[in-house]
């Protein structure tokens, strides 16, 4: 006689949020149902609070405000912007899983070569719970995956990996540009798909994306927080080189810690390209900003070892005080802005919402 087949439960149901910054009904949402009906979502509203926001019928989830944010928060509200998707960061604070997988909401379910559509949350589940490989690299890439392995001359001592942090996935569609590149390619697309997830080597920088990122919040989850976004000179130009900013503590951070950063799969569809004529502005604003980070970065070192990623981000704040704040003021806004967060991530705020 036949049993009965129990059914399989998602993989980290219970141990992952999926967090959405939004200024628009989630209609989105209908063609991610298969994939992420399962789990519970943080939706952050940006904009005008009173304006009502549809979520599709059938999905599991809590929907901040603005006026959330200043009543949970109070006076250090601030540390979480609400001019771009860096609102997402609300999310971040009030999640109590182990994991977080954030999208924005113009990223739609892409294709494989093949015709099948992507589940990027169940690439993503399994590049965070596989070891990551930054010390010694594979040319086969990722040596976890099923059909690869590590080749011929990769030392043993080092085969058993490091915890995974951060899973960083692409997009195709509108490619990841900056201004004076979107003006010179504007109907550039990006049609490629690369089958390939690779560990960043340790101690390479390179540029992150919010839009399509999952990570180990218990890790890594202070450092994932765009509060150096800043608003130049008196205008609503934001500074979205945070992006890049918020790639290289990541990554130092984990190099010091031992732990890895993969990119490559999964890719989602990017719908929506940025305004290029209003990024242009705060682009050349902060180019010398980043110069001047960039090459503070690929220096660094610390004279202990930490244990704790928000020990090594305020080692991080008081290098970069050094470095930068002499000639650039706006990074003591920043400092402040990011300290309050960590300040909040770390109270385990009891929400009453």
């Amino acid at each position: 006689m036949a049993h009965p087949v129990a059914p399989v439960s998602p993989p980290l149901k219970d141990d992952l949020d999926i967090v959405i910054p939004t200024i628009r009904n989630l209609d989105f949402l209908e063609m991610w149902r298969p994939f992420f009906q399962p789990y519970h979502l943080i939706i952050v509203q940006d904009g005008d609070p009173t304006r009502t926001i549809r979520v599709p019928d059938g999905f599991d989830y809590e929907l901040y405000n603005r006026n959330d944010v200043n009543r949970v928060l109070g006076p250090k509200a601030s540390c979480i912007s609400f001019k771009d998707s860096a609102c997402r960061c609300f999310g971040f604070l009030v999640s109590k899983k182990k994991y977080i997988f954030t999208i924005d909401d113009d990223c739609f379910v892409a294709k494989d070569p093949s015709g099948k559509e992507i589940n990027a949350l169940a690439q993503h589940i399994e590049n965070l719970l596989s070891p990551s490989t930054p010390y010694f690299f594979n040319t086969l890439y990722d040596p976890y995956r099923v059909g690869a392995d590590f080749v011929r001359g990769y030392p043993f001592s080092l085969r058993e990996g490091v915890p995974t942090a951060i899973s960083h996935g692409l997009w195709l569609n509108i490619p990841d540009y900056d201004a004076p590149t979107q003006l010179v390619k504007p109907l550039e697309r990006n049609t490629r798909y690369v089958d390939a997830i690779m560990t960043i080597p340790k101690g390479t920088l390179f540029p992150m994306c919010g839009m399509n990122l999952a990570f180990d919040r218990e890790l890594i989850g202070p450092a994932i927080s765009k509060c150096l976004m800043l608003l130049c000179k008196s205008r609503t130009i934001v500074f979205k080189f945070s992006n890049v900013l918020l790639s290289i503590f990541c990554q130092v951070i984990c190099d010091h810690m031992n732990l890895g950063v993969k990119t490559g799969l999964p890719y989602i569809w990017h719908s929506k390209a940025s305004n290029p004529f209003l990024s242009m502005d705060y682009c050349l604003e902060h180019s010398a900003l980043m110069t001047i980070g960039v090459s503070g970065f690929q220096v660094i070192s610390f004279t202990e070892i930490f244990v704790l990623a928000l020990d090594i981000i305020r080692e991080i704040h008081r290098f970069l005080k050094e470095r930068i704040h002499e000639r650039q003021p706006l990074y003591l806004k920043a400092k402040y802005s990011f300290m309050d967060f960590i300040q909040n991530y770390c109270a385990n705020i009891a929400f009453n919402l």
